[in-house]
């Protein structure tokens, strides 16, 4: 049958998915490309060209933002990866009530962001918070942790690791699942060390679900806002300020097309970091 004479019947499986991409996603995206370049509000839209864009990066909080973000993203994409692999090798290993440890690892991924943001505010207390009060009864000093300027971003990022770290493993322990016993029967039979199996086997080969961590922790690092507002709302002072919430202070204060701008910068910083990043990871594993 030529291509002319086939059904186009398969075509309106993708159909209704292809209607919510454009309606969700692709119109919106578009339409914030175009208020980005406006002094716009709920009833009157004025075209000022690339003014919000220029105003914007004069913001002082902007630069500050830019770097926490980067520095945010890097550090809890790179503890994830790092101890997402050590724990699901740990949790792969025959360990005694594994099953149990995997669910107990997993566990903070399916909490509400804002309830953990809540939860380790309360924790994180200079006075009265349980991780203070315990330094306290052993003769530490208090830590300021979430008042702190130079510990106040490094806190929501340890906060942040300890809720996503179980998505990392998870993925990890299913690409450990996929490599074949043979591989460190041999290698074991070649006096190999577990150290060396470790680096020459197990690290080579879960590389496509090390793209995957990467990847999505490298995003959602980026992105990040609703811990860090739940935590410390940008403060003390700008201190732990990231770019969305910048961003979101703008709207705040009624400067809907500087926000807006704002979220076009944002996208496109993560477009600029993640896909070179991403396609460089998978070119260089092809080449392996």
């Amino acid at each position: 049958m030529s291509a002319r004479q086939r059904s186009p019947y398969p075509y309106w499986f993708i159909a209704p998915a292809a209607a919510i991409y454009i309606a969700l996603f692709l119109v919106p995206t578009i339409a914030s490309f175009w208020f980005s370049l406006t002094r716009w509000d709920l009833f009157t839209t004025e075209f000022i060209g690339m003014e919000n864009f220029r105003q914007f990066l004069k913001e002082p909080q902007l630069i500050n933002g830019l770097v926490n973000t980067v520095i945010y993203a890097v550090l809890t994409s790179g503890t994830k990866t790092v101890i997402g692999l050590l724990l699901a090798v740990l949790l792969t290993s025959g360990l005694y009530a594994q099953g149990f440890l995997r669910t107990v690892i997993f566990f903070p991924v399916l909490v509400s962001t804002i309830g953990v943001g809540i939860t380790f505010f309360e924790l994180m207390h200079p006075t009265k918070g349980a991780l203070n009060l315990g330094l306290a009864a052993i003769g530490l000093p208090k830590v300021g942790w979430l008042t702190s300027p130079s510990l106040a971003l490094y806190s929501v990022a340890l906060i942040d690791l300890w809720k996503g770290v179980g998505l990392a493993t998870l993925i990890y322990i299913a690409g450990l699942a996929s490599i074949s016993p043979d591989y460190y029967e041999a290698a074991r039979i070649d006096g190999a060390t577990r150290i060396q199996q470790f680096r020459r086997i197990t690290v080579p080969l879960v590389r496509p679900a090390t793209i995957t961590v990467v990847t999505l922790s490298l995003i959602s690092g980026l992105r990040s806002f609703d811990l860090i507002w739940a935590t410390t709302k940008g403060g003390p002072g700008f201190s732990s300020d990231v770019l969305a919430s910048v961003i979101y202070k703008q709207y705040q204060a009624g400067f809907y097309g500087l926000s807006t701008a704002g979220n076009v910068i944002l996208f496109l910083l993560i477009a600029v970091l993640v896909l070179p990043l991403t396609l460089w990871m998978n070119r260089t594993e092809a080449d392996q």
